[in-house]
């Protein structure tokens, strides 16, 4: 497979791909400070990237009112982008998973989610066991970025007096697969949970479509950590969780809006 360089022709330009899969939608502003180039130089590789759909132009969020002017422009990677860059997967994952639901069943395709991220929660488990809920998730992103998800955290926009934080994933390596089999993004999201020890909710998913996956954590403690049995599965404490999120055991899902108690925020 082709990596981005090769694509781009231009080892710069690369990195321009690399920093926007690496940050999420960002501004050509922020992507000229980050590599050192001049206003005119990273919108010349901004325009050849566009023009090689390696990346696409959105309308940049705001959360709040927004001053006067144009709405800010960011830049984001595509599908095509995505996948000039190295994958874990191939299409033999595809089509066994495929076999896998035919021959036995969606709960099966669950079942083997889960059974997969429990050796992500082994490893990751001591690594997050430390420190306030900050720390855990900062700590959970560096885990992750070192499997190649080039993850971040920080604290979560304020929206609706919800506080809490937020991990981002601008990177994953099986989001082709995902996308045809949600049980494997719904097993990772539980298994944050129960990593931290507290009610996540994706918000957002590379899988489906969006620049980065995203994923609030609340900033309400349950259980310390997971408790992993021989099949896979965490056991946690029973806890009263919005709808929405997924508790420390992985359970509580639904679509209620976390600010107004109406409305989705999954996306």
């Amino acid at each position: 497979m082709k990596n981005v360089q090769s694509v781009s022709g231009a080892p710069t330009r690369g990195q321009v791909a690399r920093l926007i899969l690496e940050l999420g939608p960002s501004t050509a502003a922020t992507l000229g400070s980050r590599l050192g180039l001049t206003p005119a130089a990273i919108r010349r590789h901004l325009d050849n990237l566009i023009a090689e759909g390696l990346i696409e132009t959105r309308t940049a969020r705001t959360y709040g009112n927004r001053g006067r002017g144009r709405p800010a422009k960011v830049f984001v990677i595509t599908d095509a982008g995505r996948s000039a860059f190295e994958h874990a997967y191939d299409d033999l994952a595809t089509n066994a998973l495929r076999f896998l639901a035919e021959a036995a069943g969606p709960d099966a395709i669950a079942e083997f989610a889960r059974r997969q991220l429990a050796d992500l929660e082994r490893r990751y488990a001591p690594a997050v066991a430390q420190g306030d809920l900050a720390a855990r998730v900062q700590a959970l992103a560096e885990a992750l970025s070192a499997d190649g998800y080039a993850a971040s955290a920080g604290p979560a926009p304020a929206i609706g007096g919800a506080g809490g934080e937020q991990l981002c994933q601008h990177h994953c390596p099986v989001a082709h697969v995902a996308a045809e089999f949600p049980q494997l993004c719904e097993a990772e999201t539980e298994a944050f949970g129960r990593l931290l020890g507290t009610p996540v909710q994706r918000l957002a998913t590379i899988a489906h479509g969006d620049g980065i996956c995203t994923t609030h954590v609340t900033g309400t403690t349950h259980v310390t950590g997971p408790d992993m049995t021989n099949t896979g599965k965490a056991k946690g404490s029973a806890a009263v969780v919005p709808e929405g999120f997924f508790d420390a055991a992985g359970e509580g899902r639904a679509t209620t809006d976390i600010t107004s108690g109406s409305g989705g925020l999954l996306i």
